[in-house]
This record gives structure tokens, C-alpha cells and sequence, in this order.
């Protein structure tokens, strides 16, 4: 039977100018990617390529960036919550030796702000030989404060008499409202109904590495090295900054060490760096210290949400209401997704504010808004459950209209062994019981834009430029792949080369859109260069271009496979030499929207309230998987983050004083080896949709799922975050006062 073909529209390179043309892809069902089930690379466990130079240490990141006459930047930050700078002078610090540049707030524009909102806010700069001479610098700058009112906590920050962050309004936003249906009318038909206060709390950005830039100035080109989510983000930013055009700024970002949302822009840090290196001429690195990074880098927004929810005796939702608000320090953006998360109901009215306090500015975190919406409904979901006396899984199925999801938690259920779990809350003997919860999640994961290039030269190597950045998560080995499955060859034989303002351009690897905007780019770039190689090829063969197949290192006739020649045979025909091609993004093998459940056994120790994680079964689909292993390894990652925001992670800000009292790695806590559980990642396979993004989804409904598998281990209801001991012990001495 012929394959069914489709035309799409590519634009290509053609002697150094853009060509539109026309090209014909697979239309068989399977988004344009053929026959997956015949492929031998896409979708399997593929090593990372950039592994062994990770492990190493031969992987360059942003300071491992060392150049001739570099010196040491670094940010002298505001030591009070709220303060107006009076008086800076800085003579002593330019008068200490090895001290080549110091930038103060009249030396530069819109970046020191003289009023100060946060303790860590930006004051002045130095650069340096040393760090150790950098430190002393920014010692000996004397500035004079005069101290101002301040607020840190949130429901402090509401009272009428509060401290106002911004003179010119007030700390509580007007609210904003979405509704649908008759959420009164709603209520009165309900049989059963729930209300709850649930609490999230502030959630700091812990990636490995730390914000950081090192700049160099050639006369007015500018070259930065940066740990960035999005190389071209932060030249354009640049570019605007110093009244450069884009083509006078290049940006690397060869390797780094994790973002999750706050890595995008040039940022202050970048800028700095830019504008030091400039007054001293020679290259500046600046890299961010740990308690910078928690102080003044971006955090997740904390969320208190009142909720109410209503449902028939079967289990059918009939209403719905929230008041959630939350902080985002110094900027707005604590809101949740507006609406009941992920289940059906008819009538609901949601009502948001955002509270500003003298701290730090919240930024992207993987998935904003969502683990906090998930960890609100999963628990009052569970909650009603109770009440209705239904099992929470067929209640979510009840209500649940995603069609994937409903699959997905049958897979769940039988791998967790739900049945196993407790029917009464907290049964069994022993001070240490056992029991399991649901979360649940859905999330975007589509992406655009990308542009990239291919390279066949005659010797058989193939190269591949695209501006995208790998973040941690991948993304190279993703395109070697897909070139591989393309040329017959092995992902080893591919270079890829990215990172680089001056490769195609790429959008920001965020939003969990990188895989969904790169891969359809590199397919469609391939497909394109491996034409152009069979056109050559062809004649050698007796055939016609569309007769031929690339796989296994060969280049032969489809109906005939005798007829055939190695691939360096083949390339070692082009006399006019290399192959390059530079394509696009073309609709069809990518999609967005995906879901997601994850299923979780504790234990609680009803003594000591400590809780230990013993295992998590995360089924989540994402459309078309490239790699495997490295999918796994974003389950992963997502679920530990969960882990962490559940049970340990919490910014902790003095009320007296305004400053965070844990901005380190010995008391702000994350999960460490002892506190990794089982988890067992499941893909739910759609690969006629097409690549989905996955870097948000996993981290969304852990929260949930622990709160309620705490729950049904001791009987006892946590609605804060992060669930420590203490706050067990609490729940369960409340819950013996009850019952006694």
C-alpha cells in the first residue's frame, strides 16, 4: 500500500538567502514521524552524549569560563527589608588594591534602585583580581540608610495598618474573578459539602548552579557566557541595555547546571557583569553566592486557598468555590490556575488576589501556579471522598473528563497495588503505619519558532547548529537522535552544537516547550538535507531520489536492498561540496496539552511524625518520546522536587528583622539520597500527537498525592506546606481530641 503523503512549507537557506519551498512529509497517523514501532533510536534508552564530559568535568560551564586578565565581580545587596540609601562612598574601595571598577547607584540607570523593598536588593558593584579582594571591596563601601516600615508576612501584609510596600498602592491587589454557572444555586443541590483552608509556602530556586555571567567587550561587540534558560533573551536584553545592535552581542551557554523559570534575561547579575567589565576593561565573571541566589533570584509564590466544594451522593461535583491569595514579594503573579483543577464542574466562582511584601520577587518555577492548585484539590477531593464514603480513585474518575488521565490511573492503581490500601484512615497497629494518595496534573507542553542547520560533509560527518540550550534536561542528545533516525546512523556519529546566539535561533527552554519546538526543527531540517543527499546519490544506484532508504550506516533501494553503498561511500560523492542545510519548525510533529497521575505510599511514624517516602508510580503521557532515559530522568527530577516542596522546602523570613533566616543549603532543606523513594515512571504512549513538552508536569502532583497519602496512613489531615513532623504531630493530637 503508498504511503500517504501531506505538503508543508519549510523555508531553507539557499546561497546565504531564505528560500520558501515545498516539501511532502508522511501523512500516516503518525504526525509526520512514520512508523514508530520501526524505529530504531527514537524512543529508546539513549545515553546522554555529554554525559562522560559531565562526569568528568571536561563540560565547560559559566565558571568554569576563565580568561586572560579576568577579574571578580561582585554585588554589594541592601542589608534591610526596607531602606531609602542617603549617603554611599565608596573612596575606600576604590583605593584598595587590586580593585579595578565599582559601579554605584549614579553610574548607573534603572538598575540600583535607591529605594530598597528587600533585604538583598541591589546597592552597588565592585569588580576585583580575587573574590576574596572583591568581598573586601564591598566591605569598605560606606553606606547610610534610613530605615523604612516593612512587612514579610503575608497575612500581616493584609491588615489595614500594615506597612505599604509601594507608597503609590496598596499592598492587596483588587481581586480577580472567574465564574461560571450559578455557584449558589450549585451548592443548594449539593448532598455533601466540604470547606477547607489549605496553605503553600514559599518555595526558593535551588538550582546546582548558581546565576551567574562572565563578559568580555572586543571595542563594542560584547560576548557573554551565561547560566540562562535563553541565550537569545539575554542578548536581546543586552543589546537593549547598551544601545547595541542584536549582531554586536553573542551569548554561549555551552552547559549548565539546572533552571527551572528564573534563568531567563540578562538579569541584574548579567548586567552588572556587562557594565563592570566595561569600566575596567577586561572580562568580568560574576557568579552568584548561595544565599543570593535564595534572597533575590525568584521563588515559587506561597498560596492560601479557601475552598468550598459540593457534590451529589453518587460523587457528581455540582459546585465549587475558592479565595485563594498569596505572595510574590516585591512583584505580583501568586495566582493559581483559575478554575476547579482538572475535574468537571458545572458551577464555580474563583477569586485571586496577590500580596505584596518586603521580600524577594517571585519568578517561573516548573509549572507556576500548579502544584499549588493540585495540592488544594487533590486534598479537598480527598476530603469529600470521605465524606461521600466513595473510594477517592472512582471519585476522581467520576469526575475527570480527560480520557488519557482515566487511563492512566487504572495504570497507576495496579501498579501502586491500591487495593493494599487502608479502607479506614490510619487502621492497623504499630506506631509506624503505612498508606497511599492520588494527585493528578495537566499542563501545555507545545512549542514553536525553532529554526536549525544541518551539515553533510563529504567525509561522512554530520554536524548540527541550533540556538536552542540544554538545560540539564537533554536536548542534545534529543537532536542527535532524531538526525540519526533520519541518516541511518548512530546518535555518537552526530555533532551537535548548540547553545550559541550565533547558531539559528531558538526560543527560551522553558514552559516545558524546548523538545516540542526543537525536534519538529531538526526532523524537518534533516528530512530536507538527506533529500538533497539522495538527489546525488540516486543516479549511482539506478533509482529515484524517493526510492532510497537511509538506515544502518547504508544508503539503498528500497525494493531492492542489494543495491546499496555505506554512508561515507555515499557522501564522498559530493564534489561540490558539504551538504547545508538551515530549516524550520513546520507544523505536524508536535502537539500540546498533556496529563498526568502519580500515585504514592508513605509511612508515618505516629511518634515522631516523621514521614518516609517509600514509593511513587508516575504515569504522565507526553505525546512521541525521543529518549527514554532521559524522560525518565525529567520524571524523575519532577517528582523530587514534589518530594521536597511536600515535606522540607520552606523560605523562612523573620518578622522582626525582614531578613530569611535559612538562606543556605544547611537549614533551607531539599531532598537528599536518604529521602529518594522508589519511583517507577510509566509513559502512556501517544505517538501519533507528536512531540509534548514534559520538564512541568511531574513536579505538579506530588504535593497532593503525599498530603493524602499521609492522611490515609495515620488519619490525620495536614493542610499545610511542607508537611513537617511537628505539623504531624499537631494533626494527629488534634485528631485524638476529637475522637477522645
Amino acid at each position: 500500500m503508498q504511503q500517504k503523503m501531506k505538503k508543508v512549507k519549510v523555508t531553507i537557506q539557499e546561497r546565504g538567502e531564505p528560500k520558501e519551498i515545498e516539501i511532502e512529509v508522511p501523512d500516516d497517523g503518525q504526525v509526520g514521524w512514520g512508523d514508530v514501532t520501526q524505529m530504531k533510536h527514537i524512543g529508546q534508552h539513549i545515553p546522554r552524549l555529554d554525559g562522560v564530559a559531565k562526569v568528568t568535568g571536561k563540560a565547560k560551564y559559566t565558571y568554569d569560563i576563565n580568561l586572560p586578565g579576568l577579574l571578580y565581580g561582585k554585588i554589594l545587596r541592601s542589608a534591610h527589608p526596607r531602606a531609602r540609601v542617603v549617603k554611599i562612598d565608596a573612596s575606600k574601595a576604590m583605593a584598595r588594591p587590586g580593585v579595578k571598577a565599582v559601579l554605584l547607584p549614579d553610574d548607573v540607570k534603572g538598575l540600583f534602585n535607591k529605594e530598597c523593598r528587600y533585604a538583598g536588593q541591589e546597592v552597588a558593584a565592585v569588580a576585583a583580581t580575587s573574590p576574596d579582594i572583591a568581598e573586601d571591596a564591598l566591605a569598605l563601601i560606606d553606606v547610610q540608610y534610613e530605615k523604612l516600615p516593612f512587612v514579610v508576612d503575608v497575612d500581616d501584609a493584609m491588615k489595614p495598618d500594615a506597612a505599604q510596600v509601594y507608597g503609590d498602592r496598596k499592598n492587596v491587589s483588587d481581586p480577580r474573578v472567574r465564574e461560571q454557572g450559578d455557584v449558589a444555586a450549585g451548592f443548594a443541590t449539593a448532598d455533601v459539602v466540604v470547606e477547607a483552608t489549605y496553605r503553600c509556602q514559599v518555595q526558593t530556586h535551588v538550582a546546582l548552579e548558581t546565576h551567574g555571567t562572565v563578559a568580555r567587550w572586543d571595542g563594542d561587540k560584547l560576548t557573554v557566557w551565561a547560566s540562562t534558560q535563553g541565550v537569545f533573551s539575554v542578548r536581546d536584553e543586552l543589546a537593549k541595555y547598551f544601545n547595541l545592535p542584536a549582531t554586536q552581542v553573542r551569548v554561549i551557554t555551552e552547559y549548565m547546571g539546572g533552571g527551572f523559570g528564573a534563568k531567563f534575561g540578562a538579569r541584574p547579575e548579567g548586567i552588572i557583569a556587562a557594565l563592570l567589565a566595561k569600566k575596567a576593561g577586561a572580562p568580568v565573571k560574576l557568579m552568584l553566592s548561595r544565599k543570593e541566589e535564595h534572597l533575590t533570584t525568584g521563588n515559587r509564590p506561597s498560596s492560601i486557598q479557601q475552598v468550598k466544594i459540593g457534590a451529589k451522593k453518587d460523587g457528581t461535583l455540582v459546585a465549587y468555590q475558592r479565595s485563594n491569595y498569596g505572595t510574590g514579594g516585591v512583584a505580583g503573579g501568586a495566582g493559581i490556575p483559575a478554575g476547579p483543577y482538572i475535574y468537571a464542574v458545572p458551577n464555580f466562582r474563583v477569586e485571586q488576589r496577590d500580596v505584596s511584601t518586603n521580600a524577594g520577587a517571585q519568578a517561573a518555577q516548573r509549572a507556576p501556579g500548579h502544584p499549588q492548585a493540585s495540592f488544594g484539590m487533590e486534598s479537598v477531593m480527598d476530603e469529600l471522598a470521605e465524606k461521600l464514603g466513595i473510594d477517592p480513585l472512582e471519585l476522581r474518575k467520576k469526575n475527570d473528563p480527560n480520557k488519557t488521565r482515566q487511563k492512566e490511573y487504572d495504570i497507576a492503581a495496579q501498579k501502586i497495588g491500591w487495593e493494599r490500601r487502608n479502607k479506614t484512615p490510619g487502621a492497623g497497629s504499630g506506631t509506624k503505619k503505612r498508606g497511599m494518595g492520588i494527585g493528578s496534573c495537566t499542563w501545555g507542553g507545545g512549542g514553536s519558532g525553532t529554526k536549525a542547520q544541518v551539515t553533510i560533509n563529504n567525509d561522512g560527518s554530520v554536524e548540527v547548529k541550533c540556538g536552542t540550550q540544554d538545560i540539564g534536561t537533554g536536548t542534545k542528545t534529543i537532536i542527535a537522535i532524531i538526525t540519526a533516525e533520519e541518516f541511518g546512523l548512530s546518535p555518537q556519529d552526530i555533532q551537535v552544537r548548540i547553545g550559541d546566539t550565533d547558531f539559528p535561533p531558538s526560543g527560551g527552554s522553558g514552559g516545558s516547550t524546548t523538545a516540542a519546538s526543537v525536534s519538529p526543527a531538526i526532523k524537518s531540517t534533516t528530512m530536507l538535507a538527506k533529500q538533497k543527499l539522495f538527489e546525488v546519490v540516486a543516479p549511482k544506484l539506478g533509482a529515484q531520489p524517493a526510492d532510497l532508504v537511509a538506515r544502518d550506516g547504508k544508503v539503498f533501494v528500497k525494493s531492492d536492498p542489494s543495491k546499496s553503498v555505506a554512508w561515507k561511500q555515499a557522501t564522498a560523492q559530493l564534489a561540490d561540496g558539504p551538504i547545508t542545510i538551515q530549516g524550520e519548525w513546520v507544523a505536524g510533529y508536535s502537539d500540546t496539552g498533556v496529563a498526568g497521575t502519580q500515585f504514592v505510599e508513605v509511612e508515618v511514624d505516629t511518634e515522631t511524625g516523621h514521614v518516609q517516602m517509600l514509593k511513587v508510580v508516575a504515569v504522565h503521557d507526553c505525546g512521541l518520546v525521543i529518549d527514554r532515559l532521559t524522560a525518565e530522568s525529567q520524571v524523575n527530577g519532577g517528582v523530587l522536587m514534589g518530594v521536597g516542596y511536600a515535606l522540607y522546602e520552606d523560605r523562612i523570613l523573620d518578622s522582626p528583622t525582614g531578613h530569611m533566616v535559612n538562606a543556605n543549603l544547611e537549614d533551607y532543606k531539599v531532598v537528599g539520597a536518604m529521602e529518594v523513594p522508589e519511583i517507577e515512571a510509566i509513559f502512556y504512549d501517544e505517538p501519533h500527537r507528536g512531540v509534548i513538552g514534559l520538564g512541568e508536569p511531574p513536579v505538579i502532583p506530588t504535593a497532593g498525592a503525599i498530603a493524602n497519602a499521609i492522611y490515609n496512613a495515620c488519619g490525620a489531615r495536614v493542610r499545610e506546606l511542607p508537611i513537617t513532623p511537628d505539623k504531624v504531630l499537631t494533626a494527629l493530637a488534634q485528631t485524638q481530641r476529637k475522637e477522645g
